[in-house]
């Protein structure tokens, strides 16, 4: 069975976007794969973070993914600093990754734009990317537009070290959502703009958001010129947004919703929306206050990083053996 590795970063509250665009399809892959679902703490120090909002984050992403589908009993949840072997081989890549590679790295250059001082583990970043991907054996990875230049980073890595070692590592492909599956989600107030988690929040729906703040927000959202809801990217980009969300949470069709509203407004399409958004979120919102009783998370998590562990460690071993460390 081919092996399935995604991470998500405690730097923000998940959004609609990050479940539409991504954890929604974790729960698909765990079913058609063996799934390593990660809360990658370690990714989130490469920015200064609040010590208690990144406890709090971790273990509510962790929450999370179970809430929206996750079965803990079919795929492995853990967090990454819980499995040491990521930390470790990450230092072993940057042994084998170059200077130049790093300074390409588009994603670097827009998060230390304008920054006086930028950490080394910022620059860094990919290599511990391509480590988490790599200690699974994995195949095939789940990633947006901004992270496909880092996945190719890794794959870049993965050869080197086969060519230079024997067959030390699977290569991993990419999987990238369809168009209208909810791979981009943009933001309410700018739909140039992807749907953030570390974003304004009245650029986003967090997944915790309580109905009558979704609904606000909604009703808030920035729309196009004239009354007309159809989908068209170029011409309507705001209102193509707020219909592939309804689309995605509803399951109709852009077609059946354009039909649906046609020139009435925007005004009955933003409440409609919002019922449906609520009524998505609900049973997640609930799952989530189930899974924070006192120690559930914690024990989910500690099986999570058990499992997770020697087959790290595995990887890890295998390339310690190649490069001659004994």
């Amino acid at each position: 069975m081919k092996r399935v590795f995604s991470g998500v970063q405690p730097s923000g509250e998940l959004t609609l976007g990050n479940y539409l665009g991504a954890i929604r399809n974790f729960a698909t892959f765990q079913h058609q794969a063996e799934c390593f679902f990660s809360v990658v703490d370690l990714h989130a120090l490469t920015v200064p973070q609040d010590p208690g909002n990144l406890r709090r984050r971790t273990h509510d992403v962790a929450k999370l993914f179970i809430a929206c589908g996750i079965d803990p009993d079919v795929a492995t949840i853990f967090i990454q600093s819980h499995v040491g072997a990521h930390a470790e081989l990450t230092w072993l890549l940057l042994c084998l990754t170059y200077m130049g590679e790093l300074q390409r790295m588009t994603q670097f250059k827009e998060k230390s734009q304008g920054k006086e001082n930028v950490s080394a583990a910022l620059f860094t970043y990919p290599v511990l990317m391509a480590a988490d991907i790599l200690l699974y054996d994995t195949h095939e990875v789940p990633v947006g537009e901004d992270q496909k230049q880092h996945l190719e980073l890794t794959r870049d890595i993965a050869i080197r070290v086969n060519n230079r070692f024997g067959e030390v590592f699977v290569v991993p492909e990419p999987y990238i959502p369809p168009k209208n599956t909810g791979g981009r989600i943009m933001s309410l107030t700018d739909p140039t703009k992807k749907m953030a988690k570390s974003a304004d929040a009245n650029s986003s729906i967090a997944l915790l958001d309580p109905p009558d703040v979704i609904a606000k927000k909604i009703k808030s959202a920035v729309t196009d010129s004239g009354r007309e809801v159809r989908y068209d990217e170029v011409e309507k980009p705001a209102i193509s947004n707020l219909m592939v969300i309804y689309s995605l949470c509803s399951g109709d069709s852009l077609d059946d919703i354009a039909a649906r509203y046609g020139t009435s407004g925007y005004g009955k399409f933003k409440k409609d929306l919002a019922d449906v958004v609520i009524q998505t979120l609900t049973p997640i919102q609930a799952r989530y206050e189930e899974l924070s009783e006192p120690g559930v998370i914690e024990s989910i998590l500690a099986a999570g990083a058990a499992k997770a562990e020697p087959i790290a460690q595995r990887t890890l071993s295998r390339l310690q053996d190649k490069m001659g460390i004994v």
